[in-house]
């Protein structure tokens, strides 16, 4: 999202995820550490199983951010719009429907 996007839950408050905010924060702190390493392996040429090891470790640790991310917009963005009705409903679930999609085929 660029910051010319203007998404409509904007305008409902912070987003879903803005309780764990610092949690969320320093899970990709982590993560973001853990392709340094990633980096310094391959300088270092480390045994290539070494770092695929490293690589789904790091992969594992994205996925569960993303989907701690996804229950956390269905929780907020998409229940709001359910009690809200009418077509936000729909584009919340499609929207929600479509990242579950990119989460899938990665």
């Amino acid at each position: 999202m660029t910051t010319t996007d203007a998404r409509p839950e904007t305008a409902h408050g912070p987003h879903g995820y803005a309780k764990e905010k610092e949690t969320h924060l320093k899970r990709l702190r982590r993560v973001e550490g853990q392709i340094r390493g990633l980096q310094r392996m391959v300088e270092e040429d480390v045994y290539c199983i070494d770092i695929l090891t490293q690589v789904s470790a790091s992969t594992k640790a994205l996925q569960s951010f993303a989907l701690q991310l996804l229950e956390e917009h269905l929780r907020h963005c998409v229940a709001h719009a359910a009690t809200e009705g009418g077509e936000e409903v729909d584009a919340k679930v499609a929207e929600a429907t479509a990242a579950i999609a990119r989460l899938l085929r990665t």
